[in-house]
């Protein structure tokens, strides 16, 4: 007689409850792994010593204090600019002529050209025509400049807008893969997203013989009316490169300041004793005499910091003059770097001019307009978001009272923390770049 044993291979029953024991436990299990696996990064305030400590916003208050500003007044002061309907000048109530310098190697191109013409028959590299192309763009309508994949950026405009003055073996090149007709721009410096460029510099070559530079300025101005305007394209030397020939880069940042804060800012800083209260710290918990002494825990320091609300821009003029005709290392001040490019050599930069004064932006209507802070930088080259963490910087150290080479010192940290997190990318905006020597005689900011 044979007996029916199927019932043993039938699953038991199991209840409910138990089943989700055993997904949490599997789950407890996975998330133990990975955390072994790749361990949790803590973020931590870097430790400050001088005796302004207590005084200095952390990241969060100085993110607030740039951020709670009327940026959409600047947005449109350079709207204006770009189109031609102001000028930089008008922030100082002046009509002064400012020279560009890029305008200075349309001469030196033209010399050279004429130098390589002497030559009739040429091949290669030779054969071929490079135009400068000076651009003008709102960096609030733009994703910034470099080309990426489902953004609306400068590059990717302005490179569409060549592609019908490509020539035949490119376009030939591009059909077969069945990519888009394209040219290539090369640029002197990338700006971020929300970075204005009131004259960005950068070129296009192609072996056409046929092609004309005002027929370039109208491809590109058609692009995008009223949010990128080409200023000038001209025909120039095959050995122009428009970032490893410029010699510097000249940026201007506009920081609003809100109604009322002028006032505050003459009480806050009218006498040296309250300065002083500034710099060595608040009350209770430092003084000249013995500061390095009083101990508190974090919870107090946060809990009794008497932390100021408003800043000097004499004080941030003295800050930056620091940095002019020095060659320092500015890893401090960049962000989002290749690992490559954080020490020696790369993270060098020379300050030709830094400085920092008060103006107002014009107003239509015959009124004062917005009082705000303008910032010049004149370097040789800039690291990415230096130009936004160096006068985030700045003013936070400006308004805790800190000795003038106090961001001398902050170079020698090895934290990025020690530095304040970027200003607001609408304040700033690339003016020009120079091909020749510097002049400090040509400056907005004296």
């Amino acid at each position: 007689m044979l007996r029916d044993f199927s019932w043993a291979a039938r699953p038991l029953p199991i209840s409910v409850n138990i089943r989700q024991q055993i997904q949490r436990l599997r789950y407890l299990q996975m998330e133990e792994e990975s955390q072994t696996q790749t361990p949790k990064e803590v973020h931590v305030h870097f430790n400050h010593t001088d005796s302004c400590k207590f005084s200095r916003w952390t990241a969060r208050e100085s993110f607030q204090f740039m951020y709670a500003r009327p940026w959409q007044e600047v947005v449109e002061f350079y709207s204006n600019v770009v189109n031609g309907h102001s000028s930089l000048l008008e922030l100082f109530g002046t009509q002064m002529p400012f020279v560009h310098d890029d305008v200075k190697i349309q001469e030196i191109s033209c010399k050279t050209q004429l130098d390589d013409s002497s030559n009739k028959e040429k091949f290669g590299r030779w054969a071929r025509v490079t135009f400068k192309i000076v651009l003008s763009y709102n960096g609030g309508s733009f994703d910034g400049w470099q080309k990426q994949p489902g953004l609306n950026t400068v590059q990717g405009l302005v490179e569409r807008s060549l592609g019908r003055f490509i020539d035949e073996k490119k376009s030939q090149q591009l059909k077969d893969k069945c990519k888009p007709l394209k040219g290539c721009a090369v640029v002197a410096g990338r700006t971020d997203k929300g970075v204005s460029a009131l004259r960005q510099i950068c070129s296009f070559y192609t072996w056409r013989k046929d092609v004309r530079p005002h027929e370039i300025e109208d491809a590109i101005n058609s692009s995008a009316p009223g949010k990128l305007r080409v200023i000038s394209v001209s025909e120039v030397s095959r050995v122009f490169h428009p970032n490893f020939s410029a010699k510097w880069r000249r940026y201007l940042y506009i920081f609003p300041l809100n109604d009322g804060e002028e006032r505050e800012d003459l009480e806050n800083f009218t006498t040296d004793e309250k300065y002083d209260k500034q710099r060595y710290g608040c009350g209770e918990f430092t003084s000249r005499e013995n500061g390095d002494k009083s101990i508190t825990s974090d919870k107090c320091e946060l809990e009794g910091a008497n932390k100021p609300t408003t800043f000097n821009i004499c004080k941030v003029n003295k800050l930056l003059q620091q940095l002019e005709g020095k060659k320092l290392s500015y890893k401090i001040f960049a962000r989002d770097t290749k690992a490559s490019r954080n020490e020696g050599p790369p993270t060098e930069c020379f300050v030709y001019h830094a400085r920092a004064t008060e103006a107002r932006l014009p107003c239509s209507d015959h009124a004062e307009g917005r009082k705000v802070m303008c910032v010049e930088l004149v370097a040789n080259r800039f690291l990415r978001k230096m130009v936004r963490v160096l006068l985030a910087t700045s003013i936070r150290e400006a308004a805790a009272g800190a000795e003038e080479n106090i961001l001398l010192k902050l170079m020698d940290a090895s934290c990025r923390r020690a530095s304040a997190p970027p200003a607001p990318p609408d304040g700033l905006c690339l003016v020009d770049v120079g091909y020749t020597e510097f002049d400090p005689q040509n400056c907005i900011v004296p």
